[in-house]
Formats: structure tokens, sequence, C-alpha cells
């Protein structure tokens, strides 16, 4: 996995789940809290999460075979999308059944400082593992809102993990709410009413990743700075006059195809042509280093014919 894949930020949020998973999990069992037993299957179900974009990431680095000669890229798309199906079913249904089922038959939370104390580890933690998110953001977002930096990653690992960690921070205190309100009320159904606003909480972040992944799945063109910067690169102004269509498509994240029917002048020779094509593929490497499948065709450009 390149870089921009946010190794770094995958690795510190699985390591963080997992210390926090067994805790959640430890406090659950001494303290009977259904919004623990929530917390505790929402961190595991993280973890394995981030297994899965490691792995997405290992795979993804195949190289092309005759059946995939495009290679294996978008891989790391598929398995992104298998973390938003994990997170609305192990996480999302999972923390509202359990939620329902606390309100149904409330009981007193046994040793509280167990959940309490286990909360506040886990809201540090994660705290930890959400700025080294944002820390690897920040060094691709550029520009870009949050909003605008998720929606248009072509990388998926570092949204879904920025995703992650946020819902897990706003989870953790939603949790600690429903075991605050539980033990100062001494009504257990605040609990069971943290963990269906945890449950909700998931279903909500996964049907975002879901919508995003799909998205890339679907294939998605280069971004519009791109794009500007692969027809400046096309045309010469000699050879190549003009541009008649081109289009895009990311075959992974650092990969990109580009396919454009050129003009050129009718009175040149096909060395000429084919030296012009070589140029101009040059240049669109040059211009954007992730364009490294290219088809350029030429033709004679008729603007009866051109749309």
């Amino acid at each position: 996995m390149s870089a921009s894949g946010g190794t770094k930020a995958i690795v510190a949020a699985l390591g963080a789940n997992l210390a926090i998973a067994v805790a959640k999990f430890v406090a659950f069992l001494f303290s009977g809290s259904s919004s623990m037993l929530a917390e505790s299957v929402h961190s595991l179900a993280d973890s394995g999460n981030q297994g899965l974009l490691l792995l997405g990431g290992k795979r993804a680095q195949r190289e092309a075979t005759p059946q995939h000669p495009f290679g294996y890229g978008r891989e790391r798309y598929i398995y992104a999308f298998l973390v938003s199906i994990v997170l609305f079913s192990v996480g999302g249904m999972f923390a509202l059944y359990e939620g329902y089922e606390k309100i149904k038959n409330p009981h007193d939370i046994e040793h509280w400082y167990w959940p309490v104390g286990v909360l506040v580890f886990a809201i540090i933690a994660e705290s930890f593992s959400f700025r080294t998110a944002i820390k690897e953001s920040n060094t691709l977002r550029g520009s870009l809102s949050w909003k605008e930096f998720i929606r248009r990653a072509k990388a998926p690992e570092l949204p879904v993990v920025l995703l992650e960690d946020f819902g897990a921070l706003v989870g953790l205190v939603l949790a600690l709410g429903g075991v605050g309100l539980a033990l100062a009320t001494g009504n257990g159904v605040w609990d069971g009413v943290g963990t269906l606003c945890i449950g909700a909480l998931l279903i909500l972040i996964a049907i975002v990743l879901a919508a995003e992944t799909k998205s890339l799945l679907l294939g998605e063109a280069a971004g519009t700075e791109e794009v500007k910067k692969i027809e400046k690169a096309i045309v010469d102004g000699d050879t190549v006059t003009r541009i008649i269509h081109m289009r895009t498509l990311h075959l992974g994240p650092e990969e990109l195809l580009v396919a454009a029917k050129i003009a050129v002048q009718h009175d040149d020779t096909a060395r000429e042509i084919a030296d012009a094509i070589n140029a101009a593929e040059t240049r669109i490497r040059e211009a954007v280093p992730i364009a490294r499948v290219i088809y350029l065709e030429p033709d004679i450009y008729r603007e009866d014919a051109a749309g």
C-alpha cells in the first residue's frame, strides 16, 4: 500500500481498537452494562475493519495478469466496501438489538467504576488514533474541507479510518452519557437508550461509507485539476491540435487510465503522428504521474462529428 493509503493511521487505529475492545469487554463482565457490550463489539468490529483495509492494500499490489490486465488496484475499494457492511451488521445492528433488550429488561449497573474508567481510557486512546488519522489526512487534503476530502478521496483507507475514529469517539461519549444517567437516576433504561444511540450512529456512518465506496467501485474519473493538467499536456499546438473527446478512469487509488481521441493535421505522416503521441504520453505522465495506462487515438477533427 502506498503512503497515501494511510498505513500509519490504520495501524494506529488497529492497535488502539484491540486494546480498547479487551478493556470494554472486561468492564462489561464486571458491570453488566449493555453500552459497554455494544462498545466492545464496536471496537472489535473496527479492529476487523482495519485488518480488512490492510489486507485489501496488500492484495491490491499484485501484478497484472492476462485475466486482469489492468491489475488489482480496485481491490482496495472492495475491502473498503466490506468495512461498511461489517460496521452496519456487526456494529450497528448488534447495538440496536442490545439497546432494545436493555430497555425491555433493565437492570442496575454493578461496579460502576469499571465502565466509567474504561470509557475514559478509551476516549483518550481513540483521541490519539483520531489525531494520527487527521495528521495523515492533512498531508493529502490541501485546501479541501473535511466533507470534500471524504467525498473526493480516491484512496478509501483514510476516509474510512477518519469516520470510524470519529464514530468511535462520539459512541464513547454516548456510552458514558448512558452509563452516567443510569447511575444518577438508578434506572438502567438509560443504559439501553445510550446503546440505541450508538447503534443509530454506527448505521449512519456505515451508510455514508457504503455510498462513497460504491461510487469508487463503479469507477470514478480523475479530479478536475488532474483533467485540466492532462488536457494541457496532450495538445502541443503543432501535430496535436485539439482533443476531440477524452475519458479518464481510476483503476485504483494510484493508477489512472486515460483514453482520448486527438485531432492531428491531415497531411502529417504516420511517423510524425506516432512521435507526437509518444511525446504527449510523456507529457501526461510528467503532469499526472498516476496516469499509467494511456490510449491516444489520432483522427481528423470535423466539427459536425465532434459531438
